[in-house]
This record gives structure tokens, C-alpha cells and sequence, in this order.
């Protein structure tokens, strides 16, 4: 039996964004109800995030062709939504920017698993020509970038690394799109097109005050794991320390292999050092005959950390105070939210404590396979762009 829906909500920010969510399965409902507030606000561009077990992307897209023809759109599927009630599952979002102060531009990058790299950062220039055309120079210094990338394509390092190059000093942040954590197939969706093994670049430029910035709750300790077997294009590491995977690793947090689940990968993630900094480099699961899959690029001769985790509430919070401090105040975020961080919330038993959080601080957005942030991959992160009042810029 279904459960009661929560219906359609509708949310205005003050920085002129609108917000649409609904746990409603048919498409065409949603549609009508965007293009009618699309149409109130006048909004060029609409953002798309949506659950395939709500919604089929197909029909999602369908839908808009027939009741939001003119509204160019992006978006993926999720591993579950951030809404305005906070951390939601089953749910199709849309984030609609007004044209009077955000223009934005996208394009699809197809056949990532054969793309070459130059492919993308001359796609990522054409994009940049494309809106200082509609906009001017001048009114371009004031730009982000936002890239959804097919989260199992195993591409997301080179790709995001070939888009930062493209961008120059533009800074850019996503997600990785999912399939509800069944790890069979995720879509991206755009302007009447519905594909896989892809990523769509949206470059936003506005008026409005805005901070890029990225959170995780990890700090390393001296265990070490040191890739001496693996499958790099298939991101799977056969041992570490010259011994079974599963078992050295399992071994090394202090449980048995046999019970290892993703919410063992979640609660016990190991990290790589990457000039200076540590980033998360998180397992996707465990197969038969004790290899690891992984969420990131892995190679033979990597050296990982097992890391330990901090309150997640509080270095969320704190992350949040600070980027509230650099804008003056924030009126929403929309953020990139790794799933595994939601898997670690409920073992933790702080999930409703996170998802009051984001409530609070207005966070939209959707959890991920996987964060984009400048030229970096990351697991186990929430990446956000915050956005201050219209009036702050003023």
C-alpha cells in the first residue's frame, strides 16, 4: 500500500528562487504545477532532481515537453531529496531561477565512458561564450558552475577535473547522480533528452551574493591501506597490504568481513591525501570474493587512511555558521549530499537531527554517489552553494 502523500509543496526565498517538491507519481501533475510557477516568476532555467522509484525519467521528461515546452531544464536522478522539510526519499523536486536574476546555460557532454578530455573542456569554453553573448562581459564575473555526472560511470574524476579546466576561476560544485541505491542505472535529464553514461555543465551567472563550500566530518588516523592490487577502470581494489580487501580492511576498523554492509563502508570511510588535504574515498560494496568496489578513482600504490568520525550534527553546523558569517546571512543553500553521509546519519541515530538542520538553513538538493567540488571528486561530503538575500546584494 502507497503511503499517504505529502503532496505538492511550493517555496519562495527571498532571493527570488521558487522550490517545487511532490511525492506525487504522475509527471504531467508536476509538470502543469511547474510551468505555471515558472510563469509567475518569469524563470528561464529550472533545476531537476528527481526519484526514479517516484518517477520514471522518461515520462518526467515527456511531461515537460508537453507542459513546460519553453522552460530550458536539467537535472538527475537521486538517492533520495533534500526538500524544504528537510531529508525526504520518493520525492521529484524542481528549483526554478527567475530570469531577472539568474541566466543560466547547459550542455550535455554524452558517451563519457569514450569521451576525450579535450571534448569536455572546449564544450565547457563554448559554454562560456555562449553567456558572456547573452550577458556581457562585465556581468559574468559573478558566475558558478553546477555539473551532474552519471554516478555510475566510473568518469567523474576525469570529467570534473576536464570541466575545472574549462572554467578557469569559475568555481564549480554537483553531485553524482543515483539510482536509490540500487547501483543498476541513473539518469540525467535535460531539455527533452533522457540519457546515461553522460553529464549535463549548467554555468549560472546572478546578482545575488553567493558562497561555495563543502563539509565532511572525517579526520585521518595513523591505519594505513595500501592499494597492491585492483582493477583502476572498474574501481575495484582486490587487496590492500598485499592481503584479501574485505578482510584487511575489516580488520583494520575491528569487525568481520563477513558482516560487512554499506553502512560499515558509511561508518568507517578511508581517506586519501591530496595536496595537503584529506579527501574521503569512500566503498560502495563488498562482492564474493572479498574485492571492494569504490565510489572514486583507486589505483595500485594509493596509500589510505582509515578515518575517524566527528559529530556530524555539529561540523555540519559549524560549516553552516561559517558560510552564514561570509554571506551575512543565509537564505538558501543548495547542496550536494553524499548518500553514504545519510546511511552514517540513521546508524548514528542523527538523522532527523541533520535533516532538521538542512530545514532550517533551507537547504534543496539531493543525496548523491558522489560530490563535485572545484576540480575534486569526494565521497562522504556535502558540497553547497549558499545564497544570500537579494537585498544583501543591494
Amino acid at each position: 500500500m502507497r503511503r499517504t502523500p505529502l503532496a505538492s509543496s511550493r517555496t519562495r526565498y527571498a532571493c527570488g528562487l521558487s522550490v517545487l517538491t511532490s511525492d506525487e507519481p504522475d509527471p504531467n501533475v508536476f509538470a502543469r504545477a511547474v510551468a505555471i510557477e515558472a510563469a509567475a516568476i518569469d524563470a528561464g532555467f529550472a533545476l531537476l532532481f528527481f526519484s526514479q522509484s517516484l518517477v520514471e525519467a522518461g515520462a518526467l521528461s515527456q511531461a515537460f515537453r508537453t507542459h513546460a515546452p519553453a522552460l530550458h531544464h536539467a537535472g538527475c536522478s537521486t538517492a533520495g531529496e533534500i526538500t524544504p522539510q528537510g531529508l525526504e526519499d520518493g520525492h521529484v523536486l524542481a528549483m526554478l531561477l527567475p530570469s531577472a536574476s539568474f541566466t543560466a546555460v547547459s550542455t550535455m557532454v554524452d558517451d563519457l565512458s569514450s569521451s576525450g578530455m579535450d571534448r569536455i573542456t572546449g564544450e565547457v569554453e563554448a559554454l562560456r561564450r555562449l553567456l558572456r553573448g547573452r550577458i556581457g562581459h562585465e556581468q559574468t564575473r559573478n558566475t558558478f558552475a553546477l555539473c551532474f555526472i552519471d554516478g555510475l560511470s566510473y568518469a567523474e574524476e576525469a570529467v570534473s577535473s576536464a570541466i575545472h579546466w574549462g572554467l578557469d576561476d569559475i568555481p564549480l560544485l554537483g553531485g553524482s547522480a543515483g539510482d536509490d541505491l540500487k547501483f543498476e542505472t541513473t539518469r540525467l535529464i535535460s531539455n527533452g533528452r533522457v540519457t546515461s553514461d553522460s553529464a549535463i555543465i549548467v554555468l549560472i551567472a546572478t546578482e545575488i551574493p553567493f558562497h561555495v563550500f563543502k563539509t565532511d566530518n572525517f579526520v585521518p588516523t595513523d591505519e594505513k591501506l595500501v592499494v597492491t592490487a585492483s582493477d583502476p577502470d572498474h574501481r575495484i581494489v582486490r587487496e590492500f597490504n598485499a592481503t584479501n580487501a574485505a578482510e584487511e580492511y575489516a580488520a583494520s576498523v575491528g569487525i568481520l568481513p563477513q558482516t560487512l554492509t554499506p553502512l560499515s563502508f558509511a561508518s568507517h570511510p578511508v581517506v586519501v591525501k591530496v595536496g595537503g588535504e584529506y579527501y574521503c574515498r569512500s566503498i560502495q560494496k563488498m562482492h564474493p570474493d572479498g574485492s571492494l568496489s569504490f565510489f572514486c578513482a583507486i589505483d595500485d600504490g594509493v596509500v589510505l587512511s582509515i578515518a575517524q568520525p566527528m559529530d556530524m550534527v555539529e561540523s555540519t553546523r559549524a560549516a553552516l555558521r561559517d558560510v552564514e558569517d561570509r554571506l551575512g546571512g543565509i537564505d538558501m543553500i543548495l547542496g550536494f549530499d553524499c548518500v553514504l553521509r545519510r546511511l552514517d546519519a540513521r546508524n548514528r541515530q542523527v538523522f532527523r537531527d541533520i535533516s532538521e538542520l538542512y530545514r532550517v538553513n533551507n537547504v534543496i538538493g539531493f543525496g548523491t554517489y558522489g560530490e563535485q567540488y572545484r576540480s575534486m571528486h569526494l565521497n562522504q561530503t556535502f558540497t553547497g552553494i549558499a545564497f544570500g538575500e537579494r537585498q544583501a546584494a543591494e
